[in-house]
């Protein structure tokens, strides 16, 4: 196939005027071919002829350059247009008396508590594109399975506050308590979404940046795991996530755009409000930030719906036959734009039509009508359009990116200002500016006391909006909890790991996995449980139940695996239970997050495990383990492989210490450190009864190990199984009693998960030095903890009361528990610090402080001084501090012991 045409002179030897004008020739005659092909065969012929000339020009070594962004326009074409099917003059009135209340809102909220806070302009730039959802698309909750689930921009709630006063939904003098939730007029309204706080109103708390998208990714896909696994009717329900241009920055915003391509979950609306700000100034000033998302989301494998341009640009472009405005418009750069937004037509007509051909085109026009050209993210008919599109495009998810101004409509203090994110005041002659341009019927008088306007339940608009909600299914933001609660197995079920594991060394991680497995087995709640790894099953000795139970896949398994006819066969399938994250804890989180709302979000109480390395949960994850916590999610982590010792030779960044502190601040989630089988079999038999029959909003945290031992049977000592189970739950119950009564030397010897073994030991140990200590089983440092802070609260408000005892004095109390107090954890030493001033005596502290090596157990249980030598060495030393025993024998402990007192703290090294 030659390069060169026959029967034509060689191009490069014209003289380069006969160059240019046959190239412009030449460039004519393919336009006129093109525009033939589109009149007489169509859009898609049109595509099909360019991708047949891109191949050639290719395999011909042509240097086509490749492109992911579309020029910078709308994407939908005017003449693809839908009709715009609402009320417009109705809508247009309801919402600027939104807009106007949103302002009021917080402007009165700062007169009463100055610097209070509050966002103005995220809303002004945003009220269009919500209006056009809550009028046309957003469906609530009396859609049924149909019901969509919507992220709402954090810092844009006034407007949707707003918007419910206007739907009665709530009267003055709760909008008068925005920023103030312990009013004691009444209930207030949370500064952004926070379920916790309003628990029947927001669903999804999206103010810390990032979260919001990543979690509506999963939410998304959990949807279609529900239904493809039969636990929730195929419906249409969507999720729609209103997110920042700025708030893309956030790694969480686009780290898991790719699986939601993958996933192909058009069910999933991203609508990123471009107003070219962030919260300093511009986002990207010198280029186009709406361009290098649509190329980011393109390349994804996104459908991407560009609205810039308003209606107005329209009537221009249909004039520019020669494309001298859409050449303007690649030329533009963000920062450009924001001095037009703020500036207005003047600076418009001075700095963008600025050449001949641009300034013909606005022959005959005024400032003020170059003021009317707009954004398209402020007009409807362009974001219905869009909407539309996205709620009928199927195969891949959807972002639509409008421009919009922030601040818009706020006058020259917020309007496209660098300031505007930070505004929470105006001045009167803005507010009345405000009023005129809203064309609300309030007079300089109540401007001036900061009215709000609600035009009553009859009038037209507000009818008019009740009765769109109505038609879709129930007023939004709206969150109620409603679901069958499942029939939980209890007692008998438990009771294979009250007896141990006969001899055979397990670890606790292992013993996880069994009560899981033995769970997913359960007639009633097998079908409930959803097990979820970020990419370590294998790992956590999980892979067994990847045949059984099948990963979830949305395509299934379009192949044959490598170990096909193997017992444990990598299953995927449509219907699949286990959720296989790969290696993204975020992602892993967010899927956890899903399963772990179900309960409200979809009626379907699913309980999810979600089995990760402890050291890379908290630490990495710990922004969305608090989100989850306000979204009142219900569930377990499981933090496996933990511990600081017990990951031998993997070293610093894998050894965990501090994940309980970590889970200690989150304040409704239970956090446990089991050291055998039997308690973790309760901690997760009550932890399915409180969350899932007795609907308390907490979560779990429980960390197992991978050292295997032995696992004891449940003490048969004389007590019930009961009150061995209360004191698991309750954070301790003694493990075992010294024989030796006779003893002069007492010890109480408090040990946790890993640091089990080495007390143990230590107990056998002090005997050769006169010692008889009880063992301890510490399952929970942070309920003791808590039931000590609740207790002295108490007596403090309480002061002619009997004083109560906590659960933790009653306990260890000197008559019950005679003698000095050791405590040795794998986890830093705070954790169990936490329990002195609420004993009798000094509680002394073993425990891991500082970073992790690559090293072999004992190794590393020495380093960190928590074996068995020096549990002993710490009860002695604490003998002696009680006077019980002389300086020289705790010194010849040290050098029985082989200690070495010269050597530096772990901490130090």
């Amino acid at each position: 196939m030659t390069k060169q045409p026959p029967n034509r002179p060689p191009r490069a030897g014209l003289p380069p005027q006969e160059r240019d004008s046959l190239n412009s020739v030449e460039t004519q005659e393919w336009l006129d071919s093109l525009a033939y092909v589109l009149a007489d065969a169509g859009d898609h012929r049109a595509a099909e002829l360019l991708t047949e000339l891109d191949h050639y020009a290719y395999f011909q070594g042509a240097p086509i350059e490749f492109k992911q962004n579309t020029p910078y326009i709308n994407t939908i074409d005017v003449e693809a247009q839908p009709e715009y099917p609402g009320n417009e003059e109705l809508e247009r009135k309801f919402r600027n008396a939104i807009r106007w209340n949103s302002v009021v809102m917080v402007l009165r909220a700062n007169k009463a508590s100055d610097g209070i806070g509050g966002h103005l302009a995220t809303y002004a730039s945003a009220a269009e594109l919500l209006e056009v959802g809550f009028n046309h698309f957003f469906r609530g909750p009396e859609a049924g399975q149909d019901r969509d689930l919507v992220f709402y921009q954090g810092h844009a709630s006034p407007g949707v506050y707003a918007r419910s006063f206007l739907e009665g939904r709530w009267d003055e003098g709760r909008m008068n308590r925005f920023r103030r939730e312990l009013s004691p007029d009444g209930p207030g309204l949370s500064s952004y979404p926070h379920p916790w706080l309003m628990p029947d109103y927001w669903e999804f708390p999206t103010v810390s940046m990032g979260l919001g998208p990543i979690q509506a990714i999963y939410q998304a896909r959990y949807i279609k795991y529900l239904e493809n696994r039969g636990l929730k009717p195929k419906g249409d329900a969507r999720v729609w996530a209103f997110l920042g241009d700025g708030e893309m920055d956030e790694p969480q915003s686009i780290g898991a755009i790719r699986f939601a391509a993958y996933e192909n979950l058009d069910n999933l609306i991203f609508v990123l409000n471009a107003n070219l700000q962030r919260l300093d100034g511009p986002v990207r000033a010198n280029s186009k930030v709406i361009q290098e998302f649509e190329a980011l989301f393109r390349g994804a494998g996104w459908n991407v719906i560009k609205v810039i341009w308003d209606s107005k640009w329209d009537e221009l472009l249909e004039k520019d036959y020669n494309g001298d405005i859409v050449k303007r418009f690649e030329l533009l750069v963000d920062g450009e734009s924001q001095r037009y937004a703020a500036f207005g037509g003047k600076e418009l007509r001075e700095k963008f039509f600025n050449t001949p051909e641009l300034k013909r085109l606005i022959e005959g026009w005024s400032d003020a009508d170059l003021e009317l050209l707009n954004r398209g993210g402020h007009d409807v008919h362009k974001i219905y359009a869009a909407y539309k599109a996205a709620t009928e495009h199927k195969g891949s998810p959807t972002i639509i990116i409008p421009r919009t101004v922030k601040g818009y409509g706020l006058g020259e203090s917020a309007q496209a200002r660098n300031v505007a994110h930070n505004v929470k005041k105006l001045d009167v002659d803005s507010l009345k500016a405000l009023r005129t341009l809203l064309e609300l019927p309030l007079s300089d008088e109540q401007v001036e006391h900061m009215e709000y306007y609600n035009p009553g339940p009859d009038s037209p608009e507000v009818k008019y909006a009740l009765e769109r909600r109505a038609a879709l299914g129930g007023l939004t933001p709206s969150r109620h909890v409603e679901y069958p609660h499942p029939t939980v197995p209890t007692g008998e079920f438990y009771e294979e790991f009250a007896g141990g594991s006969k001899g055979r060394a397990v670890s606790t991680t292992m013993a996880a996995v069994s009560i899981l497995s033995k769970l997913l087995r359960d007639k009633e709640i097998g079908k409930y449980i959803v097990p979820i790894v970020p990419d370590e099953a294998r790992t956590f000795g999980m892979d067994a139940l990847v045949p059984r139970i099948g990963i979830y896949s949305p395509r299934g398994q379009t192949y044959t695996p490598v170990d096909s006819g193997s017992l444990m066969v990598y299953k995927e399938s449509i219907d699949g239970q286990m959720l296989e994250e790969g290696l993204t804890e975020d992602g892993a989180m967010s899927s956890w997050i899903a399963a772990a709302t179900s309960y409200a979000n979809h009626g379907v109480p699913t309980i999810p495990f979600y089995v990760f390395y402890s050291m890379f949960g908290m630490q990495r994850i710990g922004d969305l383990v608090w989100a989850a916590a306000d979204q009142m999610a219900r569930g377990f982590l499981l933090g496996a492989t933990a511990g600081r010792t017990t990951l031998n030779g993997e070293g610093l960044q894998h050894q965990d210490g501090n994940s309980h502190l970590q889970g200690y601040v989150v304040p409704n989630l239970k956090t446990y450190d089991p050291a055998f089988a039997y308690e973790l079999a309760v901690i997760i038999e009550a932890g399915i009864q409180r969350m899932y029959v007795d609907g308390i909003n907490e979560f779990y945290y429980i960390t197992v190990d991978n050292e295997n031992e032995v696992q004891p049977a449940m003490p048969d000592d004389g007590r019930s199984h009961q009150e061995i189970h209360d004191g698991i739950i309750k954070g301790l119950y003694v493990f075992q009693r010294s024989p030796n009564k006779k003893a002069k030397l007492r010890a109480q010897i408090l040990a946790s998960g890993p640091a089990m073994d080495a007390a143990q030991k230590a107990v056998e140990m002090l005997e050769g030095y006169g010692v008889a200590a009880d063992l301890w089983s510490v399952t929970s440092y942070k309920e003791l903890h808590q039931d000590a802070l609740l207790t002295q609260r108490h007596n403090m408000l309480h002061p002619t009361e009997e004083p109560r005892i906590s659960y933790l004095a009653q306990q260890l109390s000197a008559e019950n528990a005679p003698g000095v107090l050791i405590s040795v954890s794998d986890y830093v030493k705070l954790g169990a610090d936490g329990l002195n001033g609420h004993l009798d005596r000094k509680l002394w502290t073993l425990g891991t402080d500082g970073f992790g090596r690559s090293e072999g157990r004992a190794e590393l249980r020495d380093f960190f001084e928590v074996d068995a030598r020096h549990v002993v060495l710490a009860t002695l030393y604490a003998l002696q501090r009680d006077g019980k025993v002389k300086g020289d024998v705790v010194a010849k402990a040290i050098a029985d012991l082989g200690i070495d007192p010269e050597r530096d703290a772990p901490v130090l090294r």
